[in-house]
């Protein structure tokens, strides 16, 4: 993919200042490359700082702050070394967390590893950095994803993958021309609960699957705040990056002391509503369940209603119908099939009639050896085994919203190739598969 004129010039920017830490950086690694000692010479359970995958962290609101707890509780077999984030504040609140944590690992009275910078392509830039989390908002994922795969890094990225359509092909192509690898962050798929359900529908407990009702939240909205003054810890042009230059308000983008989530994911220039944040979540377990993890519905029917936030039919070319529907218990998924049917969410896993739920499910893919959604993505690196939900996986699943998104604004049916990704004698709904980047 040819990177995009604002990420060239930014980095042509960045080139005299980090040109001397670079050629240092680099020789230091030429020095020390030899001195990599494998695991298995040093013993089970323990894992040598040279055999650790290093992780720089771009985006350092609240979900970093779970990923690097996640990923320390999870896997010995990586360090947090970076992070970046366009808050001052957000910066040294992240560098203080993570470094506490390490300490208290360790069992040290203090531990300072991290360093942390207001430009992620200072992170990029860096040699000693295998691997990068990706944990900004939407509308800047596939630009630093990636912009991470070309400069070498692995990443594992936050759902949804992308606000575009366009942007997840792009970066599907970008991870077969790199090798690196991808991770999805739709961590349900390592959950057990999820695994069971998925693996009951697709060995036919339920019968023939009729129908999916698919209970996320409502489409995107152009935004629609108020303005309120720029605090000075943030690089406001730099936050809305390739987005258009919206007016700052506190919900859209919080400080690092606020209790609850920005609200830039309900808006069409920085997220795609909760329908894809939640999306990414509930129609992926639907494709998952399907077996449609590489392709994805051939027509999108949107309610009579324009103003309706619910009621969009999606048809598989198979005939099974799924639908965006609240079937009254929360966020989740009901699998409708000939033989019974099966509720799915983070808080349940019932079938109707219960017997179906106690019978006996095989593990014919092997998802419980693949561990935990953290590992999973570390073992994948470092030993080139399957990972849970790759980039083809989340650009499927993010696919679905991002349509459904497009059909509730356009108010009309629409024929989706999957095979292609285009719609169908529909020029005004392909020209919305991608979008003008802001010149920043």
């Amino acid at each position: 993919m040819k990177k995009t004129k604002s990420n060239i010039e930014a980095k042509q920017s960045l080139k005299a200042s980090l040109s001397r830490r670079s050629f240092m950086s680099k020789t230091v690694l030429a020095a020390g490359a030899i001195s990599i000692v494998p695991r298995h010479v040093l013993g089970k359970g323990f894992v040598a700082p040279s055999d650790k995958v290093n992780l720089g962290y771009i985006g350092l609101g609240k979900q970093s702050i779970t990923l690097s707890n996640a990923f320390l509780a999870n896997t010995d077999e990586a360090q947090i070394v970076a992070g970046s984030d366009v808050w001052t504040t957000k910066n040294e609140w992240f560098k203080a967390h993570v470094n506490k944590l390490y300490a208290d690992k360790r069992n040290q009275k203090e531990y300072n590893g991290l360093t942390v910078t207001g430009n992620y392509l200072e992170v990029l830039d860096r040699d000693d950095i295998d691997a990068v989390i990706v944990a900004t908002p939407d509308h800047w994922h596939a630009i630093q994803a990636i912009g991470a795969m070309e400069a070498g890094k692995h990443v594992y990225c936050e759902k949804p993958l992308t606000l575009k359509i366009q942007e997840g092909i792009d970066m599907v192509k970008t991870v077969k021309k790199t090798g690196k690898v991808l991770q999805t962050g739709s961590m349900q798929r390592s959950w057990a609960t999820f695994q069971k359900a998925t693996e009951m529908v697709r060995n036919g407990h339920l019968g023939d699957i009729k129908k999916v009702l698919v209970n996320v939240g409502d489409p995107a909205i152009p935004f629609n705040m108020k303005s309120e003054p720029i605090p000075s810890q943030v690089d406001w042009n730099q936050w809305c990056g390739p987005a258009p230059m919206l007016p700052y308000n506190e919900r859209l983008s919080p400080s690092e002391s606020a209790a609850f989530f920005p609200d830039w994911r309900l808006f069409s220039e920085t997220g795609g509503g909760i329908l894809t944040d939640w999306g990414a979540h509930m129609f992926d377990i639907a494709q998952w369940g399907l077996g449609m993890d590489r392709s994805g519905p051939v027509k999108f029917v949107p309610p009579t209603d324009k103003n309706a936030v619910r009621g969009m039919q999606m048809f598989y070319e198979n005939g099974i119908e799924m639908v965006h529907e609240d079937f009254g218990r929360g966020w989740g998924v009901r699998f409708i099939g000939t033989k019974g049917n099966l509720d799915i969410s983070r808080s349940y896993l019932e079938t109707d009639p219960a017997s179906i739920l106690k019978s006996q499910v095989t593990d014919k893919e092997g998802l419980k050896s693949r561990g935990n959604h953290y590992q999973n993505w570390i073992d994948a690196i470092k030993n080139d085994t399957p990972l849970i939900s790759d980039v083809e996986i989340g650009h499927r699943s993010a696919t679905v919203g991002n349509i459904c998104n497009i059909g509730y604004q356009l108010g009309r049916t629409l024929e989706w190739d999957p095979k292609k990704e285009k719609f169908i004698g529909d020029s005004e709904a392909n020209k919305m598969k991608s979008r003008k980047s802001r010149k920043y």
